[in-house]
């Protein structure tokens, strides 16, 4: 008896059990479906939380004052270190070639923002920015417009207000074109941002109004300011050499020694992204695991269901191994019905996986179509083995049975 023929005397057996065929495939369906739904479901999570972080500049980095080191030894004075200055910003953003930079300052985060006899809690975030900042850290202007570059030179009485803000001073009205008070001076909202949101509820930029950095510069109520570049870069792996580019030049706008540590600090802002990228890699460890005991308790089913399929057969294997078949071959008849079983069961449980993970993706909003392919050809290795296992020793069983014996079974 050849493969072709083992192949088809298994599915022959397969249609013979239908019923007990297919509730043994589902099982191992149900485990498919729960190692590749899980899954896909965190993997269409990781991919809205990429394009989050994107937003949020995973793909940047800020240039920034140097903090002092805070774990000096006791009795010794901390170092200081010189703020940003208004022209080596300027200076940075002229030369720097190698990403896309915006300046931005922070003013206050106690801001209390009046229209007419409405006014917010004196809790709202007041920030001075360019005419890239909109765009480098991906906020959408939901109604009106940016700021443009002649609002920006001339440090116009123009603001950008965060969902937060319209919502406790506008309510039902359109903000665009109407003022607003801060600092005792008049504002007209020129845009507004659409709604951030985001992980434990509203983000800080729901609750600010940006200005024209030379007008925040103006109304800064402090002695210093504390200026920040961001860059961004549109290719990731090109990171470290932007970094370097960067602290370079900024080392020679700021004069720093050859030798001597820099007087400022280049953040890459990656790592929450990191820790949630290891966060999914738990996550996925637990979805592989919860569908592998599932798996487990199938391949004792199929294990199960091959020995009553033994026992039921036992003239059948008689009357083969009397007209020539050898132990081999039924072993082979019997692994082939085995594994027939566990694909059956593995195509339902990845297709059903992929629609659930997605379903579920799209609930959340994660985005496109994900398909984990490499999850996918695991669970038809995993379904393979689970058939071979489960398979072989019902089919060594087979393989032993004497042909006399089988031939009087009743």
């Amino acid at each position: 008896m050849n493969l072709k023929e083992n192949i088809r005397e298994g599915a022959k057996a397969i249609k013979s059990n239908l019923l007990r065929t297919i509730l043994t495939a589902a099982i191992i369906a149900i485990g498919i479906t729960s190692l590749v739904g899980i899954l896909t479901a965190i993997d269409g999570i990781k991919s809205s939380i990429d394009t989050s972080f994107s937003s949020l500049g995973a793909n940047s980095f800020d240039v920034k004052r140097k903090r002092p080191d805070r774990t000096v030894q006791e009795g010794k004075e901390q170092k200081q270190y010189p703020l940003l200055q208004k022209d080596e910003v300027l200076e940075f953003k002229e030369r720097y070639t190698e990403g896309a930079t915006t300046l931005h300052l922070w003013v206050s985060g106690t801001a209390e923002i009046k229209r007419l006899s409405k006014k917010t809690t004196p809790n709202f975030t007041v920030r001075g920015v360019d005419e890239n900042y909109m765009i480098i850290r991906d906020y959408n202007i939901e109604n009106g417009r940016n700021f443009s570059q002649l609002d920006i030179q001339n440090g116009v009485n123009y603001a950008i207000i965060g969902h937060e803000v319209v919502k406790t001073l506008f309510k039902d009205e359109d903000p665009v074109n109407k003022k607003i008070s801060l600092y005792g001076n008049q504002y007209i909202v020129v845009g507004v941002l659409e709604k951030k949101g985001g992980f434990g509820g509203e983000t800080w930029a729901d609750r600010t109004v940006f200005l024209p950095l030379k007008n925040a510069i103006r109304v800064a109520k402090r002695g210093w300011l504390d200026y920040r570049i961001t860059v961004s870069i549109s290719d990731p792996t090109k990171m470290e050499h932007a970094i370097g580019e960067a602290t370079s030049l900024m080392r020679k706008i700021r004069r720093d020694p050859i030798g001597a540590e820099e007087s400022f600090e280049v953040a890459a802002n990656k790592t929450l992204e990191e820790e949630l990228e290891e966060l999914t890699g738990y996550l996925r460890i637990g979805g592989f695991s919860i569908g592998f005991i599932t798996l487990v308790g199938a391949a004792i089913g199929l294990m199960n269901i091959m020995l009553v399929s033994v026992t039921e057969r036992t003239r059948e294997i008689g009357v083969r191994k009397a007209i020539g078949a050898t132990p081999k071959k039924i072993r082979l008849q019997f692994l082939i019905e085995a594994i027939l079983i566990c694909i059956m069961g593995g195509v339902a449980g990845v297709i059903i996986g992929l629609s659930i993970g997605n379903i579920i993706s799209n609930i959340i909003k994660a985005g496109n179509f994900v398909a984990p392919w490499e999850w996918v050809l695991m669970g038809f290795v995993v379904c393979l083995i689970v058939g071979l296992i489960s398979g072989y020793y019902p089919a060594f069983k087979a393989s032993r049975l004497d042909p006399i014996d089988a031939l009087r079974y009743e």
